[in-house]
């Protein structure tokens, strides 16, 4: 058995919170104890949302947490060309299509509808511009409308056919990729999306073994379509349950939950903010 490559991947949209830390930890202890490596990739494909300032004080965060990892880190602005490749693929094996639709569009439609498809977190989008012909696709973008590549689903597992693949704690999952719809792989004016930019990082940075939280399992189904359509020899995964305040509610940057800033301002151990998120000792 192959020693394990793991890797933590958050955004620089805010501080660090338990959460984070949690997750950081969890891969960080399945690389260590078997011997394998430990990746740190820095995912700021929103120019809006991401900044220096956050990235510097997670890495700072990170550092005083107590873990290292192995190389420096991987930024996914610096690799936009590759995502771009990895899109044109796609666009040559006719698996995504262009998307006009607003979000109040895709509402108005979902509130039309007799019987909206839904998938875990909710209505799915509902395939309003998979239909168009070239001709209209090609007349909407001459106009300068903004669109939004979307993932033909359907058509994608006609090439691929059924899939499957590993989690640690579940086991062998039968790939269900129309869990998230026809997802948003790309827009007019980024040539990525996290579903795209995180299937193409896993393979380039050889990770063996994904671990993140369990919000993200359907996301998997999904990812493994992606890999088949790429030719990609999928990973393990390993989705860890979510670290929740008091009130039983997931920890999220949006909430404000305690970083691992205001611990350290406040006089906190690294021991004690690894305990804290679930890893004594």
């Amino acid at each position: 058995m192959s020693v394990p490559v793991t890797r933590f991947a958050p955004s620089p949209t805010g501080h660090l919170h338990l959460g984070h830390a949690h997750s950081a930890l969890f891969g960080w202890t399945a690389a260590r104890s078997g011997g394998g490596r430990f990746l740190l990739r820095i995912e700021d494909i929103d120019p809006n949302r991401c900044r220096p300032a956050f990235e510097r004080d997670l890495i700072e965060d990170l550092a005083w947490l107590g873990l290292d990892w192995d190389g420096p880190p991987r930024r996914q602005s610096e690799h936009l060309e590759e995502y771009r490749a990895g899109l044109a693929r796609l666009q040559a094996m006719g698996v995504v299509y262009p998307c006009f639709c607003t979000r109040k569009d895709i509402a108005a439609e979902i509130a039309r509808a007799v019987a909206a498809p839904h998938g875990p977190d909710g209505p799915l989008y509902p395939g309003t511009c998979r239909a168009l012909s070239d001709d209209q696709r090609a007349a909407r973008m001459a106009a300068g409308e903004s669109w939004a590549w979307r993932l033909d689903v359907a058509q994608a597992q006609k090439l691929t056919g059924p899939l499957r693949w590993h989690d640690r704690a579940e086991g062998w999952q039968e790939a269900t990729p129309g869990l998230l719809g026809d997802v948003v792989l790309a827009r007019k004016d980024t040539p990525t999306s996290y579903h795209l930019s995180v299937t193409l990082d896993d393979h380039r940075q050889g990770v063996t073994l994904v671990t993140r939280g369990a919000d993200l399992f359907f996301a998997t189904h999904l990812h493994r379509l992606l890999q088949a359509l790429f030719g990609f020899d999928p990973p393990d995964h390993h989705h860890h349950p979510l670290l929740r305040n008091a009130a039983g509610e997931r920890l999220a940057k949006r909430d404000r939950a305690q970083s691992l800033r205001s611990l350290r301002e406040e006089g906190h151990s690294p021991a004690a903010a690894r305990a804290m998120a679930g890893f004594a000792g």
